[in-house]
């Protein structure tokens, strides 16, 4: 018979879980595949990269993004129709995540995770570096972790910078 300690996932096992889940984020958004990439989020969430600082209350100060599930929905729809002239033509995007850790993380609730990223954004035949570092809250919902919050603190955010018109 075996023990409920001993049927956990290992530490090993849950960073597994975790790594797939923020590549596969990854992956659909560099392929612009909004549907498949908003599917991996929870029911209530938030989507935040703020500016000027990453210490800022974004209810007081201006953010880059500060979406809640509307209005994550809303970008999301017009990124993917013909409306969103900020995109057209369409961002050709590859990222890198790495330095992975489980913050405060329990395999059977989720939890706080922080990596960082560096993303290549090419548009109009002009290359555009993005990095910094995230921070997710993963929840597990109906046996799935999904994706509750992310935040996006980019390294260069109190620095005029170009329009971010895809989803980081």
């Amino acid at each position: 018979m075996t023990s409920a300690a001993s049927a956990a996932p290992s530490a090993w096992e849950q960073l597994r879980e975790v790594e797939l889940l923020l590549y596969r984020e990854a992956e659909l958004a560099d392929a612009n595949l909004y549907k498949e990439w908003f599917a991996l989020w929870a029911g209530e969430l938030l989507y935040w990269v703020p500016c000027n600082a990453d210490d800022i209350n974004p209810v007081r100060h201006i953010s880059l993004i500060y979406d809640d599930r509307p209005a994550l929905e809303e970008r999301l729809f017009r990124l993917g129709t013909k409306h969103a002239h900020a995109q057209r033509p369409q961002s050709k995007l590859t990222r890198l995540v790495s330095n992975i850790v489980l913050a405060d993380y329990d395999a059977t609730r989720g939890g706080a995770v922080t990596s960082r990223f560096m993303a290549v954004e090419v548009r109009r035949e002009r290359p555009t570096i993005w990095s910094g570092r995230s921070r997710h809250l993963l929840v597990r919902e109906q046996g799935q972790l999904r994706i509750r919050e992310k935040h996006v603190f980019l390294v260069n955010n109190d620095a005029p910078m170009g329009n971010m018109t895809f989803v980081i």
